[in-house]
């Protein structure tokens, strides 16, 4: 099947969204642009039909299916191309611009003509009409039953029958005997060697046994610098900016000698996740010490044969398949995510379906999870039914199959079932490396920017694209395509990133429909691994460069050092409409004047993602970027650009705009911005650099009422009060210290309030905290919907419990120096889940009271020099999972009151007195206070 009905539906609301959006660049031809909408919606209604029947239709209806998925696409390039020449032509005359309007309504007409002509010709196939209103309305009906979930279903792992296989390996890691530190978890894709590996690493005992901890995701593409890099910074505690830019800049032999001697030190337990192959350890193995060392590592592989080659003597774990029961449990868990509600059962038939569903998965773990997924948004005993047919076809062989080819039928059944708006959400996220962290908020942006999300919702929904992207994203979650990344420190989702097998089977489908291309990966970097066994997966091959001309979104590797931004040796589509560049943290570009070619050749780009390519410092970026008159996505986040040409006031259809630079406070974090950010008013997400250097006069923000998230407002070139202009806002940074108190005031002086702001940030980069005293009551009444504050500088008082946000979930509080204790007010927040406080208050004694907190997870108290004691009540803080008390060094002991937190997991102390560590040791006289805390952690 063919994702050319995706690609049907995406132009036609296209359309919808320029006849709205562009309506005076279209004028004179919005009608034959209406019919051209009309005709592709009759022919729509033939093309599910189509795709069923393409099979037995041979390659007549294949090649008919193909012609539609070109003309979609011309029709596009067409209306798109006319209205850049109408927006470009200032000065265009009637004539020429009648002359542009019968020009392209000739194309249109014709390609009108030709859909009509192959509507005409289905009925020669015998093809009937179907609307998609079933499709719809269950659309609309699965949206809605979600929005009842919360994600706690999707976001824990479940460890179904692999009970025995955690105490096997935890009890070898605890072993001082043992003389190898090597453990392996060897075993196909989707067996679930790294969800075991995750679950010895939290296990208490080996939180309690070990010293430090760090976790490197390897994958096929291995390099050593980034591996040890991140692990040396992992084992450090708590890093100091001083000592992780010396890691950054020691030699590669530096790093490995002070890596190994780390290992030698301390008791570590390191993860090195999805190793490839023996050439991979080979080039870490310098930084791993395996003789004389009480720290562990752990493996997980594809490959077998690492256990031998690295150290014969370690464990080498294969996890089995599960049992048929096993299997069953870990499918209710998915399927049904309502299971453990009261009064919930499963009727007969479910079950009798289910059960013979999840045998044909041959007790994979992945298998089972994307089945129990795909059927968690089925309702009735009929769809169960029609999945089950379609399971039994894919798996006609039977035993006979292999179970690598059962997981990958399965997978394959659960893209087909996705409905037509998330098809090519799912294939887009193939486009990043393995085992990458997505972030969210950018990935949200980026399916805006391509036109995945229609900007009709707005108007026919009244609700934002944004909310229309993350649910789409919460129903891959729930469909087990995408897994949770990082979480929040409120519960809501950071990251998320693909299965290694998952990814394999959208980057097949997405060259099948030829949807995207991944091109431009280096062969010959000495500490790169790409092709290793034969067991490799099939992204290798996806991987080369290959033949880009069909494609229209390209993501490109680059290598360390870079004298070309477009592939070398191919023809790329000059219609492409997403550039993505993907790179090592040491990508070097050889002049930002080889940009100008990608501006030149590549004038309908909506996607231009340039994310830490770093250039020559000082340099401009070139003025032809204004040629980019579609481009909606922007980001030259952390590419050393310091200047910004005019130009790119051109850009009026931007939606996100980064211009983020490296996080610290110098001559490099400054860019220079010309006043005409006022001039892109669909701008809905802007993040500037710390310093807007030389701007003369004002840099006028008030007019993009569109923005709901602006970071470092550069306070010092703006007016503060034209913030409440930007009633849209959802998130503020404001990092200049000099300007906190005027913006709280600014409030009061109008009477405004910003009603959607969620996310207010006043921190700033300095290495100590503001002096300035910061009126906190009137932020929170002049932003009524706060879920988050972040607050740097010093208070008189808090406000009332009650002016606070009900829904504020997360509270940060630095440098307050509060005399009175503020966990009086603190603990009546109803909603807060993170509290987070430095230097916050100045007094001797603190009490949380019973019942207070009522939804607390975790508290982070640092730099209370005076506090002698702390008092904690029965049945206060009864949620909270971690806590962290750092530099209060008059503090003797926890409170007596920790006990009583039944929930406590994690306990963290840092540069706390000696004698408060040996009281809370296993001898110690409060021991009793913590015994039931599975990790107590001590940094010095």
């Amino acid at each position: 099947m063919i994702m050319v009905d995706s690609i049907v539906s995406f132009t036609i609301e296209r359309l919808g969204d320029l006849l709205i959006e562009e309506a005076n660049l279209l004028s004179g031809v919005s009608d034959q642009i209406q019919k051209l909408q009309n005709e592709l919606k009759r022919m729509q209604c033939f093309l599910r039909d189509a795709e069923r029947k393409q099979d037995e239709g041979g390659e007549t209806i294949k090649n008919w299916i193909s012609e539609i998925k070109n003309l979609a696409y011309e029709a596009e390039d067409v209306i798109e191309i006319y209205a850049i020449k109408i927006s470009l032509s200032s000065a265009i005359t009637p004539f020429y611009k009648l002359r542009h309007v019968h020009k392209v309504g000739n194309k249109i007409l014709s390609i009108n003509s030709q859909i009509a002509d192959l509507t005409r010709s289905l009925q020669t196939y015998g093809l009937t009409a179907t609307t998609r209103d079933n499709e719809e309305s269950h659309f609309v009906f699965e949206t809605r039953r979600q929005l009842r979930w919360s994600y706690s279903h999707v976001v824990e792992e479940f460890i179904v029958g692999l009970d025995g296989d955690i105490k096997k390996v935890v009890e070898w890691l605890l072993n001082q005997d043992q003389r190898c530190p090597m453990v392996y978890i060897c075993g196909m894709g989707g067996l679930g060697k790294t969800t075991l590996a995750e679950n010895v690493y939290h296990y208490s005992s080996i939180r309690r046994h070990f010293e430090c901890f760090a976790w490197a995701y390897i994958s096929q593409k291995c390099i050593r610098r980034e591996v040890w890099e991140g692990i040396l910074l992992q084992l450090t505690t708590s890093p100091s900016k001083e000592e992780r830019d010396e890691i950054r800049n020691m030699r590669d032999e530096e790093l490995a000698k002070k890596l190994y001697k780390v290992q030698q030190e301390k008791m570590c337990l390191i993860i090195l996740d999805d190793i490839w192959s023996n050439d991979a350890w080979d080039i870490l193995s310098p930084a791993f010490p395996t003789k004389n060392t009480k720290s562990k590592i752990i493996f997980t592989s594809r490959n077998k044969a690492i256990s031998s080659h690295v150290d014969p003597k370690g464990l080498l774990h294969e996890p089995g398949f599960l049992n048929a029961e096993d299997s069953w449990a870990l499918f209710q868990k998915k399927a049904f995510p309502t299971k453990d509600d009261p009064g919930f059962t499963i009727c007969n038939e479910f079950e009798r379906l289910g059960r013979d569903m999840v045998a044909k998965c041959a007790g994979l773990p992945l298998a089972i999870i994307v089945l129990g997924g795909l059927l968690a948004t089925k309702e009735t005993v009929n769809e169960w039914e029609m999945i089950h047919k379609h399971i039994t076809s894919y798996l006609i062989r039977g035993e006979v199959l292999e179970r690598q080819s059962r997981i990958n039928e399965v997978l394959d059944l659960s893209y087909h079932d996705l409905p037509y708006q998330l098809k090519p959400c799912f294939l887009y996220l193939s486009q990043f490396p393995e085992d990458f962290e997505i972030p969210k908020n950018k990935l949200i942006q980026l399916w805006m920017a391509e036109g995945f999300i229609s900007s009709q919702y707005e108007i026919e929904r009244d609700e934002t694209m944004e909310d229309v992207a993350e649910r789409y994203l919460g129903r891959l979650i729930s469909r087990c395509m995408v897994q949770v990344g990082q979480i929040g420190s409120t519960g809501k989702i950071k990251t998320c990133r693909l299965h290694d097998v998952m990814r394999d089977m959208g980057l097949s489908k997405a060259k099948e429909e030829h949807f995207l291309c991944v091109s431009g990966r280096s062969q010959q970097n000495s500490n790169s691994i790409n092709d290793v066994s034969s067991s490799s997966s099939s992204s290798n091959v996806l991987l080369d460069t290959r033949k880009t001309g069909g494609v229209r979104r390209l993501a490109f590797f680059l290598d360390q050092n870079v004298d070309k931004l477009i592939p070398p040796n191919e023809k790329v589509n000059q219609h492409l409409r997403s550039l993505v560049y993907i790179h090592d943290k040491k990508c070097r570009v050889e002049s930002w004047k080889l940009l100008k070619a990608v501006f030149e050749s590549f004038k309908l780009l909506r996607v231009l993602d340039l994310e830490g390519v770093k250039g020559s410092k000082g340099q401009l970026l070139p003025k032809e970027v204004g040629n980019l008159f579609w481009l909606k996505f922007l980001s030259l986040k952390r590419t050393y650009l310091q200047i910004i040409p005019s130009s790119l006031g051109k850009l009026e259809n931007l939606q996100s705009l980064n211009l983020q630079t490296i996080n610290k406070v110098s001559w490099d974090s400054t860019v220079e911005i010309p006043n005409i950010i006022w001039k892109l008013k669909r701008l809905r997400h802007l993040y500037l650099p710390n310093w807007c250097g030389n701007v003369s006069g004002i840099l006028q923000l008030e007019n993009l009422i569109n923005l709901q998230t602006l970071v470092n407002f550069p306070a010092s070139k703006c007016d503060v009060q034209d913030l409440l202009k930007l009633k849209k806002l959802r998130k503020l940074v404001l990092n200049d210290p000099r300007y906190f108190q005027k913006f709280a005031e600014s409030f009061s002086f109008c009477n405004k309030k910003l009603e959607c702001l969620e996310s207010l940030s006043l921190k700033t980069d300095l290495l100590s905290f503001p002096d300035q005293v910061v009126d906190v009551e009137k932020l929170v009444l002049g932003c009524p919907s706060l879920h988050k504050l972040h607050v740097e500088g010093r208070m008189e008082r808090l406000p009332e419990a009650q002016l606070f946000s009900p829904q504020l979930s997360k509270l940060t509080l630095w440098g307050c120096k509060l005399v009175e204790d503020p966990m009086v007010t603190l603990e009546s927040l109803p909603n807060l889940k993170y509290l987070s406080c430095w230097e916050m208050f100045v007094g001797k004694k603190m009490v949380c009271s019973s019942n207070g907190f009522p939804k607390l997870e975790v508290l982070v108290i640092r730099g209370f020099s005076n506090l002698e004691e702390w008092v904690v009540e029965n049945q206060a803080m009864s949620y909270l999972y971690r806590l962290s008390i750092s530099d209060c060094n008059k503090l003797k002991t926890v409170p007596d009151g920790l006990k009583f937190v039944a929930g406590l997991r994690e306990l963290e102390f840092r540069w706390m007195p000696k004698s408060f560590k040996n009281r809370l040791g296993i001898a110690g006289e409060d021991y009793h206070k913590v015994q039931h805390v599975p990790s107590i952690v001590f940094f010095h």
